[in-house]
């Protein structure tokens, strides 16, 4: 196969593979996001602790990340077919990936708020802050870094769960290195593949690297701006209280 011919699936296939880890990203980051904030808040000490809520919405979480992807996608045919109106194709692939992907990111997510100082939180506390301040104010700014990392971490996998998506009609890349690469005895064009991936999987976490350490220095977690935003909103109410005596 000849380059002029290799060039158009190439295309093609990079754009499927960008076009359904995209999608699922993004769905992937909604539902992860406040699932593992969640898992923080109602765990023992937490916030809304309920201890009943954490060991189910925990125990759901661990058999979805357990399952294999090439067995979910298998398992969610029927819903899949229900959401997109087929079960082959890069919109049908988008189901299993985000669905197998939620709980992935969920975890990573709560490692994440874990990490942030609870002296943060006890001082956000002490000025009357309710939940939803704690949790917009501090615990997803402090994590952010982390959560970001956690974000790439994810769409690297979701790379590799869309070459086994590939197996199954989906496009991709994948696809491409099956069908033609294995099917076809077409070794260049599979090595070809293998190479664009590697490129975009360091592209990715390099970018995702760099965003991270960006947020580190200007005060992520840890770092001294969120402290120093902290003391600011002592002042007024020191100064009032001055000003009544």
């Amino acid at each position: 196969m000849t380059w002029s011919e290799m060039q158009p699936l190439l295309s093609q296939a990079c754009w499927d593979t960008l076009y359904m880890v995209g999608w699922s990203t993004l769905i992937a980051v909604v539902g992860g996001l406040p699932l593992g904030i969640l898992l923080v808040l109602t765990d023992k000490g937490g916030l809304l602790q309920n201890l009943v809520a954490n060991k189910v919405i925990g125990q759901v979480v661990n058999v979805a990340r357990s399952m294999p992807f090439i067995i979910l996608m298998v398992a969610l045919m029927s819903f899949t077919r229900t959401i997109t109106g087929t079960t082959i194709g890069r919109e049908a692939a988008i189901v299993p990936l985000a669905i197998g992907a939620i709980p992935f990111f969920a975890r990573l997510v709560e490692t994440a708020v874990r990490e942030v100082d609870g002296g943060l939180v006890e001082a956000v506390q002490s000025m009357g802050g309710n939940t939803w301040t704690i949790v917009r104010k501090v615990l997803v700014p402090e994590s952010l870094p982390s959560v970001i990392s956690s974000t790439t971490t994810t769409i690297v996998a979701l790379i590799g769960y869309s070459a086994m998506a590939g197996t199954v009609g989906a496009g991709g890349l994948g696809d491409i290195a099956i069908r033609y690469g294995y099917q076809r005895f077409e070794t260049q064009l599979m090595w070809i593949t293998v190479a664009i991936l590697a490129v975009v999987i360091s592209l990715i976490q390099f970018a995702g690297d760099y965003a991270a350490r960006s947020l580190h220095r200007r005060g992520g977690r840890s770092g001294p701006a969120p402290r120093l935003r902290l003391l600011k909103a002592k002042e007024p109410a020191q100064a009032d209280i001055g000003k009544v005596a």
